[in-house]
């Protein structure tokens, strides 16, 4: 009931295109972006949208391949959905909402191939490189998909591989080899409420939201995944108009991240 009433009122001020904070229904807050947050990881990001804050951490390990992929390393995702953060939150094993924010991230960057996986292969079919990227949320305001994303791209650009002898990792010493990045795809996740489509919703809008499509982009603007969620439907159109916003807002959120050159 509360949420109706809520919804409601939130369906009104989205026709005046008003919204709780004051913002333009397709205006991100202000965005933050650290990195080297970490000194025991290998590669490390806070990411600030408002008052949503994300930490992500990269580590990398040797391991034996995929038996189908012996030439190629791996990819692991993991969010943690801190209790600290959100009261929404619990403590104990992964919740629906934390594995589905690790899929869209790990899908984005998998179809993407914005890692050259080829190129941490150490000793085809014995040893490669596995890059596990965690994520935990610190403050939930919010937004948590296109934060959870924009913090993990940011710790692979930060990541630099720790020494390796052949047989052991000195994890003290970092050399100055970056992982093979390819390209960067920057999700961005539409909203539907009512007949209104908005970006970085904040909880409240959240709560009440019709449908959302989570758009993966690279660079040039082509899409290497999507995620759709909630229970109505959405058609063609809306599908399209939501791709473009989508689209639009991610070549925003890469300003914020250093050029992928450096």
């Amino acid at each position: 009931m509360l949420n109706e009433s809520l919804k409601e009122h939130l369906i009104e001020s989205l026709k005046k295109n008003v919204r709780y904070d004051g913002r333009k229904l397709t205006e991100f807050r202000p965005v933050v972006v650290e990195y080297d947050i970490s000194k025991s990881a290998e590669g490390s990001a806070r990411v600030k949208i408002g008052d949503t804050e994300v930490l992500a951490g990269v580590k990398l390990s040797v391991e034996k391949p995929y038996p189908d992929t012996p030439e190629h390393g791996s990819l692991v995702v993991g969010v943690e959905l801190l209790p600290l953060s959100s009261p929404e939150f619990e403590a104990g094993p992964p919740s629906i909402d934390a594995i589905e924010i690790a899929r869209v991230v790990d899908r984005g960057i998998r179809e993407a191939k914005a890692i050259d996986t080829k190129q941490l292969c150490i000793v085809i079919g014995e040893k490669i490189w596995t890059v596990c990227i965690d994520i935990c949320t610190i403050n939930d305001a919010g937004n948590l998909l296109d934060a959870a994303g924009l913090a993990a791209l940011a710790a692979l650009q930060n990541a630099r591989f720790p020494f390796y002898d052949g047989t052991g990792i000195d994890y003290k010493t970092k050399t100055d080899k970056k992982l093979p990045l390819t390209k960067l795809p920057i999700g961005v996740t539409v909203f539907k409420i009512g007949n209104k489509h908005l970006v970085d919703p904040l909880v409240d809008e959240q709560f009440v939201y019709d449908a959302r499509l989570t758009v993966s982009t690279t660079p040039d603007g082509k899409l290497c995944a999507l995620q759709k969620g909630g229970d109505k439907p959405l058609s063609l159109e809306e599908i399209e108009q939501m791709i473009d916003l989508a689209i639009e807002k991610a070549h925003e959120l890469r300003e914020h991240l250093q050029d992928e050159d450096n």
